[in-house]
């Protein structure tokens, strides 16, 4: 073997070496371009998922934001419905108040008159009339009224003595006199001639024995 072929055999040798340091590099960097892109793409798909939350995440403030910014309205608008509501209210009350000032006086002489001239009873009170909204501590009470004046000819009168009431004024009291007594009159009643007890004239059968109710002087039969 000359030199010449040494020389030859000696730089294959060295260059099959670099080759094979070159090419265990190579694989090196290859399964590293690999593991990198695998874990690239890895995170690529993560990333997508991130930002689909992210965006979840944005819709559901907005509709966050949607409802407060509903519940802020409502809000406003009660607070307008119950100032309009309580000035409603105040309104009102003081309408009655201002009503039953009027109301008391004139109450409490038409009382006066039903008392004096007429021996009735006084008319019931607001809070006494059956379904009435209206409590007893609602108004102060009527004993605390003053009395309007009362003219001259509808004065209380002095006891066992009443003054006479004008004519007119005294054809409207009788006529009242006269349908509260009619109301308070009782109906005319028999003895029922079997039992004994008191029945309405009338009644042609007595409620309480059932006996048929006979007259004690029957009508004769007129002559033909």
């Amino acid at each position: 073997m000359t030199a010449e072929n040494e020389r030859e055999i000696y730089h294959k040798l060295e260059a099959m070496k670099e080759i094979r340091n070159k090419t265990i590099s190579l694989e090196r960097l290859k399964r590293s371009i690999v593991n990198e892109v695998r874990s690239g793409d890895q995170e690529g798909r993560c990333l997508a998922q991130y930002k689909r939350e992210m965006e979840l995440l944005q819709q559901e403030k907005m509709s966050h934001v949607e409802e407060l910014r509903q519940i802020h309205a409502d809000i406003n608008a009660m607070e307008t419905v119950i100032k309009q509501t309580e000035e409603s209210m105040t309104r009102k009350l003081s309408n009655a108040s201002r009503l039953h000032e009027d109301y008391r006086p004139l109450k409490a002489e038409v009382d006066l008159l039903r008392r004096q001239y007429l021996g009735l009873d006084r008319l019931p009170d607001l809070h006494e009339e059956e379904g009435s909204p209206i409590t007893p501590d609602r108004f102060p009470p009527l004993s605390s009224a003053p009395v309007r004046s009362v003219p001259a000819f509808l004065a209380p009168a002095p006891p066992r003595k009443p003054p006479p009431p004008p004519p007119a004024f005294r054809s409207a009291l009788d006529q009242d006199f006269l349908t509260v007594s009619l109301r308070q009159q009782p109906p005319p009643m028999k003895s029922c001639l079997s039992c004994h007890q008191q029945i309405h004239r009338n009644a042609p059968i007595c409620p309480l024995c059932k006996a048929k109710s006979r007259s004690r002087n029957p009508k004769k039969p007129k002559k033909k």
